[in-house]
This record gives structure tokens, C-alpha cells and sequence, in this order.
């Protein structure tokens, strides 16, 4: 494949066309804003490897960057604080990608796959399969099917597929309602010796990752970018109107749904590896929009802020005291649920609620 960067009729803004398959508007803004990102990623990542107690020196990370480390930085980087981290910017930019290809398609910023029942799904399963099946179904496997099995409820509920973005919604808060009361009876009822550690997984959590679990987001992001980058333009479509879209070749409901079901498969992924993890997918997509200043779905943009988003939180809860030991989906779930709040008012005020 050659790029190419032409100027379109906006001069602030540039295309850089991939072959004959891909052709996606550039503005300076959301470079700049992408690369600012990326660097507060790598310095994030820097203090989670050097800070605290066992934390590597920065002379010794550097060594390790061009020789097997061994010893106390083998550990930390192999097994302790490496995959964490690598987890943690997978997770991030899966729930990133997924939560802006469902808002695009909705065209609602409250729009995240929180709200199909793929997280309370996903706790289900693996509710299910601890009390069913005790240690023959792996936490993550019970979850993934537990999704899975939400989001195909969710589908033949509507009627129409994932084509109608309000039944999808409607019929996605119904199957959360009912996913979480699966749960709830399970662990008050039939699992009250494993409830703590069930409880810490199906708020989200990092801390147990390894490179099993790299290796799930890797396949997933290789799987979904690729794909959701050449249906990047049928998406800028849909943002101005199904009628419109339908007649410029947008084949909308199509579209619509193989974005839903890229999404679908972004979210598994990061429920597979680190559980319903919430808010991440709803906020990395918003804050991406107004970093750059761009319409439409900001791919790199939303995986670039939900893995900045993941990887500050995981911080937090190794470093700040009160929030020490905490699995991470606690943090990103009091905080998203403050956003959510204020995202709320601001869209009744403007008559959209």
C-alpha cells in the first residue's frame, strides 16, 4: 500500500488516502492532539514501571530495552508491571474503538455498549459459570460467552437486527436489567464463598493480567482497526442523516450494523481480558471529538484517549493511597458516573433528552 496526503476543498484540512480503499480527513489539530496523547501514554507508562516500591530504576528500564532483563527487573517487566500496563492500553483503546463506532451510528453521545448489556452480560456469564461449572470454565471464557449471549438476545429483540438504533438502546437496557439481577441472585444465593472475588472481577480489574491476556487485544485490534478504518467514510455518511446517506451510497443499515458488530467484538475482547470495565467506551470517544476538533468517528483518537484514560486509572489505584488495592473498573466507574452526569444535563438543557 502507498499514502498520499491531498488537500480537500477545506485547507485545514488534509486526506491521506491508504490504495483505493481508504481515504480519511487529517486536520493539523487532531494530529497534534493524537500525538500529545501518545506521549502522555509512554509517560504514564514510565512512572507505572519506576514508581513505588518495587519499581524498576529508569537506568535499568532503559537496559532493558536492548538486553533480557533478569532478576528483580525480569520479574516486574515479565510478570508483575509489564503485561498490567500492556493490558491496560489494550483494554482501553478496544473499549475506545468500540464506544465510538457505536456512538457514530446512533448518533448519540450517550450512545456506548455499556448500554446493549454486553458488561452486565458479560458478569452473568461468569456468575453462571462459577456456580454451574466451579473451575472448569475460566473467568474469562464465562464472560465472553455471557456477552455474547446478551448482545444475540439483544438482537433478536429488536425485531430488525442492530438496524434501529432506539430498539437496540431499549432493548439493550432490558437485558442489562435482567443480566444484573442473573448476577445479583447468583452471588447473594449460590456463590456467597466466592462473592469477593467475583465482586472484584465484574467491576474490571487489570492486576491479575498476563500475556495471554495481550494476546486476546492483540488479535482483537488487529481484527477490528483495520476494518472500522475502511468503514470510516460510509460512517462520516451516516452522521448526516440515514435519508441522505442512503441516497450518497451509504447502504445504512449495513453499515450500521457491522459497525455494532465491530464494536460488539472490540468490547469482548476487553471483557475477556479484564472484564465490564465501565464508562471507558462512553467518555474516551466525547473527549476525543473535543481534543481535535473533528466530527465523526476519531478511531485513533478514541483508542488513543481510552487507553490515556485506563492507564491513569491503573496508576492511581497502584500509587494513591486511598484508591490502593481498588480494581480499576471502581475508579472509572465513580468518575465516568460524575461525566455521565454532567453529559446528561447538558443534553436535556439542549431538548435531546
Amino acid at each position: 500500500m502507498t499514502g498520499a496526503l491531498a488537500r480537500s476543498a477545506a485547507p485545514a484540512v488534509r486526506v491521506l488516502t491508504i490504495g483505493r480503499w481508504i481515504a480519511v480527513p487529517v486536520r493539523r489539530r487532531a494530529i497534534l492532539g493524537c500525538i500529545a496523547v501518545a506521549l502522555l501514554i509512554l509517560i504514564t507508562g514510565f512512572i507505572t514501571l519506576t514508581a513505588g516500591r518495587l519499581g524498576v530504576p529508569p537506568a535499568e528500564l532503559v537496559g532493558a530495552l536492548f538486553s533480557p532483563p533478569s532478576g528483580k527487573t525480569g520479574f516486574v517487566l515479565e510478570r508483575l508491571r509489564g503485561p498490567r500496563l500492556v493490558t491496560a492500553i489494550g483494554v482501553g483503546a478496544a473499549l475506545g474503538l468500540a464506544g465510538t463506532l457505536f456512538q457514530t451510528v446512533t448518533r448519540n453521545p450517550l450512545g456506548s455498549p455499556d448500554i446493549i448489556g454486553l458488561g452486565a452480560g458479560a458478569g452473568a456469564g461468569v456468575a453462571i459459570a462459577t456456580l454451574l461449572w466451579p473451575g472448569m470454565i475460566p473467568t474469562p471464557l464465562g464472560a465472553l460467552l455471557g456477552g455474547v449471549a446478551a448482545i444475540a438476545l439483544v438482537h433478536v429483540s429488536t425485531g430488525r437486527g442492530f438496524s434501529s438504533p432506539a430498539r437496540v438502546v431499549i432493548a439493550g437496557i432490558g437485558v442489562s436489567a435482567m443480566a444484573y439481577a442473573v448476577t445479583q441472585y447468583v452471588v447473594s444465593v449460590g456463590l456467597r464463598d466466592h462473592s469477593v472475588q467475583l465482586a472484584a472481577y465484574l467491576a474490571g480489574s487489570v492486576s491479575a493480567s498476563d500475556w495471554g491476556d495481550v494476546g486476546v487485544l492483540a488479535v482483537t485490534l488487529a481484527i477490528v482497526f483495520p476494518a472500522a478504518a475502511l468503514l470510516s467514510g460510509r460512517l462520516r455518511l451516516i452522521e448526516m442523516g440515514d435519508d441522505l446517506a442512503e441516497s450518497l451510497g451509504g447502504r445504512v443499515d449495513r453499515t450500521r450494523t457491522v459497525a455494532i458488530v465491530l464494536a460488539v467484538i472490540a468490547a469482548a475482547g476487553a471483557v475477556t481480558a479484564a472484564g465490564p470495565i465501565s464508562f471507558v467506551a462512553l467518555t474516551a470517544p466525547q473527549i476525543a471529538r473535543r481534543v481535535t476538533g473533528s466530527p465523526g468517528a476519531n478511531l485513533v483518537a478514541s483508542a488513543l484517549f481510552g487507553a490515556l484514560i485506563l492507564v491513569v486509572a491503573d496508576l492511581a489505584t497502584q500509587q494513591i493511597p486511598w484508591a490502593n488495592g481498588l480494581p480499576v473498573g471502581v475508579l472509572t466507574a465513580g468518575v465516568g458516573g460524575v461525566y455521565l452526569g454532567s453529559l446528561l444535563v447538558r443534553e436535556w438543557t439542549k431538548g435531546r433528552v
